[in-house]
């Protein structure tokens, strides 16, 4: 009786070994915007993006806080923060979803894993749906994930000012790249 209880215990053991080891996170996941008009280019930069992804069943979520993005210049990122996204009262941006056939990335073989993901995005407090396509990229046992999407500023709830129209434009580029860890 002793051995099957060992051997119960033991295969225990290897299947939350085994399953743990299919968990992954990073706290300094690459968030950047871009916007593109005529009149200027404006970009800003996160690195502290804060993601889980459950690699046994494709779920993903990442947080990002919106105080946290560099601008090249101080006055943008002011403006960005009071202003448009109101970082006070809409302190982060959450994504949660499922990458839809996380099945076709083999975790034990270098190489990058065409992937579609699908959920929903919050920025500004408003919340919506999001489909886009992305790359899981394996490489010497160490996994990372990438995607570029875009989305309307106004779907958002985000109000431009007239007078600055022009400069920014009504659809934003957003890049994300995490480089993951095994969650233990």
């Amino acid at each position: 009786m002793t051995r099957i209880m060992f051997l119960a215990l033991l295969l225990t053991g290897i299947t939350s070994i085994t399953l743990s080891a299919q968990k992954y996170y990073t706290k300094s996941g690459q968030i950047s915007f871009h916007s593109d008009t005529p009149i200027e280019k404006i970009e800003a930069h996160n690195h502290k993006a804060v993601s889980v992804l459950d690699a046994a069943t494709g779920a993903m979520e990442f947080s990002v806080l919106i105080k946290g993005f560099q601008f090249e210049k101080a006055l943008m990122q002011e403006h960005f923060n009071e202003n448009y996204m109101e970082s006070n009262e809409f302190p982060k941006s959450i994504f949660k979803g499922k990458v839809t056939d996380l099945s076709g990335v083999d975790i034990d073989v270098d190489g990058e894993y065409p992937v579609n993901v699908i959920g929903e995005l919050t920025i500004h407090g408003v919340t919506q749906s999001v489909e886009t396509k992305g790359t899981m990229t394996v490489s010497g046992g160490a996994l990372s994930a990438s995607s570029s999407f875009e989305v309307a500023v106004a779907d958002y709830g985000i109000e431009i000012p007239a007078v600055v129209a022009d400069n920014i434009a009504k659809i934003v580029r957003i890049d994300v790249t995490l480089d993951y860890q095994v969650l233990n």
